[in-house]
């Protein structure tokens, strides 16, 4: 009888540190998963944002362009070159942004009017077809050249355009830990690497194209260039101009 007593005793103790011990296994593991759900739904924003902004796909068409005459490796040295540029600018723009805009007193609306200068001076470029040297023969031109063509305007504004760059500083900024932090930078180098690859393969179908299909894919999208161009340049002039008016919207 005094063991049954001593027994059920020592087993309410026990059991209520069962519970305890059940509930807080509960509550973590409750918080994990909806941590880890927060976490996953941030990387789904940061890369959707980023791909969204960036638009591999509309990227194609000046890449082409500008690889028009290059062979397979050039045309891949091109898109690796292109792509890393705008991951550091992105990565530098998310750092540093905001203090770069103001310290220079940039707009975003500028950055958008200069943007459809640089867009419509490439188009008329390729509508004349002239994207690549007359030299051909000479290799330090043509590698200077693709490196120029990597830089701007592939990398700057295709790639990292004005809508990528505000994308990064805006979202950098719902970044409050550093696992998000992780997943920002993660999301746009996953990105970087996706359009590379798009890219590549786009290169690949000019090859396919031929010289002549090639020319003419040239002067096409070139007409269709200097059109966005036009649009990028006017959707950047026209906030300028009602501030400087002071008309509201």
């Amino acid at each position: 009888m005094a063991g049954d007593v001593l027994a059920t005793k020592l087993r309410c103790p026990l059991a209520f540190m069962f519970a305890i011990i059940h509930s807080l296994s509960f509550i973590l593991e409750t918080s994990f998963l909806a941590a880890m759900h927060a976490l996953f739904e941030f990387a789904l924003l940061c890369f959707m944002s980023f791909f969204t902004m960036i638009n591999p796909i509309g990227v194609i068409p000046p890449f082409m362009s500008m690889s028009e005459g290059m062979d397979a490796k050039e045309g891949r040295s091109l898109a690796i070159k292109a792509c890393f540029t705008a991951f550091i600018v992105l990565i530098l723009f998310a750092l540093g942004g905001t203090v770069i805009f103001s310290f220079f007193s940039i707009t975003v609306d500028s950055l958008r009017v200069v943007g459809g200068v640089l867009f419509f001076i490439l188009g008329f470029d390729m509508l004349q077809a002239r994207m690549r040297p007359r030299a051909k023969e000479e290799k330090e031109l043509a590698q200077a050249y693709q490196t120029d063509l990597a830089i701007t305007p592939l990398a700057i504004p295709f790639i990292c355009g004005p809508g990528a760059i505000t994308m990064a500083i805006l979202l950098i900024k719902e970044a409050h830990d550093l696992p998000q932090k992780l997943v920002f930078f993660t999301s746009i180098a996953v990105v970087m690497f996706t359009t590379c690859l798009i890219l590549i393969g786009g290169q690949r179908i000019l090859q396919i194209l031929g010289p002549s299909g090639g020319k003419v894919m040239m002067r096409l999208m070139g007409l269709i260039v200097m059109v966005i161009a036009v649009e990028f340049f006017f959707a950047g002039l026209t906030p300028l101009v009602r501030e400087m008016l002071m008309i509201s919207s």
